[in-house]
């Protein structure tokens, strides 16, 4: 029977689950010529999503089956069930497959030599059973001591990394408390030039004040002066006052008065 003529969705999900299942197909044939640890772990990825999309349809597909339970006749209810456990052996055969290969992966990964693309040949390569018991110390004391060297390695740049941080904070300190003087000069001096500015109008003012008074001085002076030249060159004149301390001219008149007593 057509999943055409019983549900175009049903028929769709069937169709994308079919493409799936034949990719995964084809990339496991694929998996097994893969001699590459890291290239076997990127194509074992990649599969298990393609699992999980396969997973993922065939729930949609038995939701669609159930949604439509009620307008289908036994046979065709038989027919779905039928074809959705087909789809769910098949997936799970491809994740037995998957369990399998990432078994050898991790054996693989723990017991194997360089890889190829690390400029050695894959003769280098050996699985642990076919390792002897003595090969399979020696590997593992060999990975220990690598192991130990790397961690050995980690805390010396830890080390190194504390040393720097440690020398940076303490940098970062002096530089803070030279700019916290700096800072302080800066007030300082802002303090001065502000002090030195009000003394420089105070100065100002007192010039000023003392021209004043050394004009009005100027002004007097030559006022006395203009009064003793005016009394001495017209000593009758009414208008001009007389200067204290300075007497008036005698006449020759007084004088001859003065002969006669």
């Amino acid at each position: 029977m057509d999943l055409e003529s019983v549900n175009p969705e049903l028929a769709e999900i069937d169709g994308q689950v079919g493409d799936i299942l034949r990719a995964l197909q084809n990339g496991f044939q694929k998996l097994d010529k893969i001699k590459d640890a890291n290239r076997r772990s990127r194509q074992l990825e990649e599969l298990t999503d393609k699992m999980r999309d396969c997973k993922r349809l065939i729930k949609d597909f038995e939701r669609v089956v159930k949604d439509i339970a009620g307008s289908t006749d036994p046979d065709t209810a038989r027919m779905l069930h039928d074809r959705k456990q087909s789809m769910i052996k098949e997936l799970n055969s491809y994740v037995a497959l998957k369990k399998q290969h990432a078994s050898e992966n991790k054996r693989v990964d723990l017991f194997d030599g360089p890889s190829v693309e690390d400029g050695f040949g894959e003769e280098n390569v050996m699985l642990a059973s076919n390792m002897t018991n003595q090969q399979l110390m020696d590997q593992g004391n060999q990975l220990m001591d690598e192991t130990d060297q790397a961690i050995a390695r980690s805390k010396q740049t830890v080390q190194e990394t504390i040393n720097v941080g440690t020398e940076t904070a303490a940098a970062l300190k002096s530089q803070t408390e030279q700019m916290s003087r700096i800072v302080n000069e800066l007030d300082s001096i802002h303090f001065s030039i502000k002090k030195a500015s009000q003394m420089v109008k105070e100065i100002g003012r007192q010039v000023a004040t003392d021209r004043c008074i050394m004009a009005l001085l100027f002004l007097i002076v030559a006022g006395v002066i203009a009064i003793i030249v005016v009394k001495i060159v017209n000593p009758q004149n009414k208008n001009v006052p007389n200067i204290p301390g300075l007497a008036p001219p005698v006449s020759r008149r007084l004088l001859s008065i003065v002969e006669d007593i």
